[in-house]
């Protein structure tokens, strides 16, 4: 089927993240440091995502593509710390969680508040600190919450939110929350 969809000059992108998180429907995301089309059937051809690039790197055109389906994201993609842009609108004036990989799924039940990012200190071996004090700074965050689990590994989430509030300059809220591993929160 013929129809209007997104095209980005990868050579334009400068990796910013912002249209993909400007994209309502998923279709955008980030691979080796450029946005990507990454689903035809995912882009509705409104554009939401061009305002959002700083760069004028995303346009439209008319070619052949999957019918849009109307199947989109969860309401916030990319999750992980790793991934997500310190400049990601969602994370303006927020309260954001940062919460250990486990704790999902030792609280299924568990609704996390958004924005958030998850993380792992143990098996992600990279010091977030850096990153995290950018976000806080470059988007205004209000307070952070850290959602962790009881077990040692996860008190690195803790002083990796510590050494970001300290690095922003920010005088905001910390809040650490510790999850059993049976799954209960411990008081």
């Amino acid at each position: 089927m013929k129809r209007r969809i997104i095209e980005i000059n990868e050579e334009k992108c400068n990796g910013c993240g912002l249209c993909a998180a400007a994209c309502h429907e998923g279709a955008i995301g980030m691979a080796g440091g450029k946005a990507r089309l990454l689903r035809d059937d995912y882009c509705d051809g409104l554009g939401d995502c061009l305002p959002a690039c700083p760069t004028g790197a995303i346009t439209f055109t008319e070619r052949e593509a999957a019918e849009y389906n109307g199947v989109g994201r969860p309401a916030q993609f990319p999750i992980q710390l790793k991934l997500v842009s310190p400049r990601d609108p969602r994370f303006r004036g927020a309260e954001l969680t940062v919460a250990a990989d486990c704790t999902a799924f030792m609280r299924r039940e568990l609704e996390l508040r958004q924005p958030f990012v998850i993380a792992c200190p143990k098996l992600d071996g990279t010091d977030y600190s850096e990153k995290l004090a950018e976000i806080i700074t470059c988007c205004g965050v209000k307070a952070v919450t850290v959602l962790r689990m009881e077990v040692p590994c996860c008190g690195g989430l803790v002083r990796m939110a510590e050494e970001a509030i300290e690095l922003s300059g920010a005088k905001i809220p910390l809040k650490a929350i510790t999850v059993t591993v049976g799954g209960a929160e411990k008081q």
